[in-house]
């Protein structure tokens, strides 16, 4: 299997499976010297693992980090970083069911076409567990570069919309309720919508958005390697992502370029900020703004035709501990795979 590594000076790659022994990863490319902060890091990967409120997966997991070189007192040391992130908490029997079915709209029958065999447990490689040991990597990203603020947020469920803009917005308020929305009565909406939704067996999309502010001028590179095509290809390869738009987006087709042009300021700032903070694939120092829309989570606990190995089509019913809608523990993981963008462009700009 390829496709474990992502970044170019700043990498990571990742290894593990959902029911396996460990998760972990190995960061290259981190300068020496960075006095890292754990307690952050472990914030960081409490706010994506299992089990943090009732409206998520219930499987306990403490997801500890166990750093196992590229550390010394307390500080980076320029050399690869490597940790794992043990399993305590599997229920492999809760798989048992689908070791010969194909669940819809999951990666099981396209693993088993591609390698000959897979891991059904849990889903294996293809697991949204995989992420945490990207959550590591972006938390040490963000100790990488702290002038840079990185907030996410729940900006929508199913069809509950914040239309807020964040401008308006106390990203204080993210980590206030469970949904991760920092507007306490659209969060209380969207957390009943979702409690209702897993009491009908099923699950619901929704959208996280993400603002970046503070960056400097000058990150990406203006070809095949934009910043926002970057931080495209970044979010695109978290489980569970259908699409990404940034600044104006989509909107931005239905405007006339005297409309949507951002004006300048005598300062080289603008006066709108339509371009989402990046002109020419390259930072221009106003706030990164982008949309992630994250589709429902395809286990369902509800009865529907699956493709069994055999050519059959077979009934079969979710079983095991789901998440009823993911967007409130991907917000962690939207910001780490931005920090490792960020903090590898960064890594670039000072090469030249």
């Amino acid at each position: 299997m390829a496709g474990n590594s992502y970044g170019t000076l700043y990498k990571v790659t990742t290894f593990g499976e959902s029911h396996g022994e460990a998760l972990g990863g190995i960061i290259d490319g981190c300068p020496s010297g960075i006095q890292l902060d754990f307690e952050a890091i472990e914030v960081e990967m409490s706010r994506r693992k299992p089990g943090q409120s009732a409206i998520v997966t219930q499987r306990k997991e403490p997801d500890a980090v166990q750093f196992l070189s590229g550390i010394f007192e307390g500080k980076t040391t320029g050399t690869p970083i490597g940790f794992i992130i043990p399993n305590t908490n599997q229920k492999s029997d809760d798989y048992s069911h689908i070791k010969d079915n194909y669940r819809p709209s999951h990666a099981d029958y396209v693993y088993d076409q591609k390698y000959g065999f897979r891991d059904y447990r849990g889903g294996g490689r293809s697991s949204a567990r995989e992420t945490a040991s990207r959550v590591v990597a972006g938390a040490i990203a963000k100790q990488m570069l702290p002038q840079i603020k990185i907030n996410a947020y729940v900006s929508s469920v199913g069809p509950i919309h914040l239309d807020t803009p964040y401008q308006e917005l106390d990203f204080s308020k993210i980590e206030s309720n469970p949904v991760r929305c920092p507007d306490e009565k659209s969060a209380a909406v969207m957390e009943e919508y979702i409690r209702d939704i897993r009491k009908q067996g099923d699950t619901v999309g929704g959208v996280v958005s993400c603002v970046i502010q503070n960056v400097p001028v000058g990150l990406g590179e203006p070809v095949f390697d934009k910043l926002h095509a970057e931080l495209g290809k970044a979010m695109l390869s978290i489980n569970a992502v259908k699409g990404f738009e940034y600044g104006s987006g989509f909107s931005g087709s239905e405007m006339k370029g005297s409309e949507h042009n951002d004006l300048y300021n005598p300062d080289g700032t603008t006066k709108t900020n339509l371009s989402g903070g990046i002109q020419g694939g390259i930072s221009n120092g106003m706030d990164i703004y982008f949309r992630v829309a994250f589709k429902p989570v395809a286990t369902i606990m509800q009865t529907q035709d699956s493709l069994d190995n055999k050519g059959n089509i077979t009934p079969m019913t979710g079983k095991g501990r789901h998440d009823p809608c993911v967007v409130p523990r991907a917000v962690p993981i939207v910001e780490a795979m931005a920090a490792i963008v960020l903090a590898d462009f960064y890594l670039i700009n000072k090469t030249y």
